[in-house]
Protein backbone atom coordinates (compact mmCIF):
# COMPACT_ATOMS: atom_id res chain seq x y z
CA UNK A 1 0.00 0.00 0.00
CA UNK A 2 2.70 2.49 0.92
CA UNK A 3 4.60 1.72 -2.28
CA UNK A 4 1.47 2.53 -4.29
CA UNK A 5 0.98 5.81 -2.47
CA UNK A 6 4.62 6.82 -2.76
CA UNK A 7 4.75 6.00 -6.46
CA UNK A 8 7.95 7.05 -8.15
CA UNK A 9 8.09 10.57 -6.75
CA UNK A 10 8.47 9.85 -3.03
CA UNK A 11 10.53 7.63 -0.78
CA UNK A 12 8.53 4.70 0.60
CA UNK A 13 9.46 4.17 4.25
CA UNK A 14 6.48 1.91 5.01
CA UNK A 15 7.59 -0.69 7.54
CA UNK A 16 11.22 0.40 7.31
CA UNK A 17 11.62 2.58 10.40
CA UNK A 18 11.78 2.04 14.12
CA UNK A 19 9.59 4.26 16.27
CA UNK A 20 12.46 6.68 17.04
CA UNK A 21 13.37 6.78 13.33
CA UNK A 22 9.76 7.47 12.39
CA UNK A 23 9.64 10.28 14.99
CA UNK A 24 12.77 11.78 13.42
CA UNK A 25 11.28 11.61 9.92
CA UNK A 26 8.01 13.17 11.10
CA UNK A 27 9.78 15.93 13.05
CA UNK A 28 11.69 16.87 9.89
CA UNK A 29 8.55 17.15 7.77
CA UNK A 30 6.84 20.46 7.08
CA UNK A 31 3.41 18.76 7.17
CA UNK A 32 2.29 15.17 7.68
CA UNK A 33 -0.75 13.65 5.96
CA UNK A 34 -2.00 10.63 7.90
CA UNK A 35 -5.17 8.86 8.98
CA UNK A 36 -6.27 9.02 12.61
CA UNK A 37 -3.53 6.64 13.70
CA UNK A 38 -0.38 6.71 15.79
CA UNK A 39 1.83 8.45 13.21
CA UNK A 40 -0.53 11.47 13.16
CA UNK A 41 -0.19 11.80 16.93
CA UNK A 42 3.55 11.18 16.82
CA UNK A 43 3.87 13.96 14.23
CA UNK A 44 1.89 16.31 16.49
CA UNK A 45 4.06 15.34 19.47
CA UNK A 46 7.09 16.20 17.34
CA UNK A 47 5.58 19.62 16.58
CA UNK A 48 4.70 18.93 12.94
CA UNK A 49 1.37 20.18 11.51
CA UNK A 50 -1.02 17.40 10.48
CA UNK A 51 -3.59 16.91 7.73
CA UNK A 52 -5.66 14.16 9.31
CA UNK A 53 -7.78 11.84 7.18
CA UNK A 54 -10.08 11.39 10.12
CA UNK A 55 -12.71 8.65 10.20
CA UNK A 56 -15.33 9.76 12.74
CA UNK A 57 -15.48 6.45 14.62
CA UNK A 58 -14.19 8.43 17.60
CA UNK A 59 -14.94 12.10 18.33
CA UNK A 60 -12.41 14.41 16.69
CA UNK A 61 -12.74 16.93 19.53
CA UNK A 62 -11.13 14.36 21.79
CA UNK A 63 -8.98 12.22 19.48
CA UNK A 64 -7.63 14.48 16.72
CA UNK A 65 -3.93 15.41 16.75
CA UNK A 66 -3.36 18.00 19.47
CA UNK A 67 -1.16 21.02 19.95
CA UNK A 68 -0.22 21.76 16.34
CA UNK A 69 -2.05 23.28 13.38
CA UNK A 70 -4.33 20.52 12.09
CA UNK A 71 -6.80 20.17 9.23
CA UNK A 72 -9.35 17.36 9.55
CA UNK A 73 -10.67 15.84 6.35
CA UNK A 74 -13.46 13.29 6.16
CA UNK A 75 -17.20 13.32 6.73
CA UNK A 76 -17.49 13.77 10.48
CA UNK A 77 -21.24 13.05 10.31
CA UNK A 78 -21.02 9.71 8.46
CA UNK A 79 -23.05 6.79 9.75
CA UNK A 80 -19.95 5.21 11.34
CA UNK A 81 -19.74 8.19 13.69
CA UNK A 82 -18.92 7.34 17.31
CA UNK A 83 -19.03 3.56 16.72
CA UNK A 84 -15.41 3.10 17.89
CA UNK A 85 -15.15 0.51 15.11
CA UNK A 86 -11.71 -0.83 14.21
CA UNK A 87 -13.06 -2.21 10.94
CA UNK A 88 -15.36 0.01 8.91
CA UNK A 89 -18.97 -0.99 9.65
CA UNK A 90 -20.21 0.78 6.51
CA UNK A 91 -19.45 -0.63 3.04
CA UNK A 92 -17.28 1.64 0.93
CA UNK A 93 -15.83 3.82 3.70
CA UNK A 94 -18.15 6.78 2.96
CA UNK A 95 -16.55 8.94 5.63
CA UNK A 96 -13.23 8.93 3.77
CA UNK A 97 -14.03 8.06 0.15
CA UNK A 98 -15.37 11.55 -0.50
CA UNK A 99 -12.03 13.18 0.26
CA UNK A 100 -10.80 14.74 -2.96
CA UNK A 101 -7.01 14.61 -3.44
CA UNK A 102 -7.22 18.32 -4.31
CA UNK A 103 -8.63 18.95 -0.82
CA UNK A 104 -5.59 17.20 0.66
CA UNK A 105 -3.28 19.39 -1.43
CA UNK A 106 -5.16 22.53 -0.37
CA UNK A 107 -4.93 21.51 3.28
CA UNK A 108 -1.19 20.92 3.00
CA UNK A 109 -0.75 24.31 1.33
CA UNK A 110 -2.80 25.99 4.06
CA UNK A 111 -0.55 24.51 6.74
CA UNK A 112 2.73 25.16 4.92
CA UNK A 113 1.78 28.68 3.88
CA UNK A 114 -0.63 30.10 6.48
CA UNK A 115 -2.75 32.82 4.96
CA UNK A 116 -2.32 31.50 1.40
CA UNK A 117 -5.38 31.41 -0.85
CA UNK A 118 -6.18 27.70 -1.04
CA UNK A 119 -9.74 27.65 -2.37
Amino acid sequence: LTRGVAGTSAVDLGGRTTLPELAAVLSGARVVVAPNTGPAHLAAAAGTPVVSLFAPVVPSARWAPYGVPTVLLGDQHASCRDTRARVCPVPGHPCLETIDPADVCRAVTALVQPGAQVG
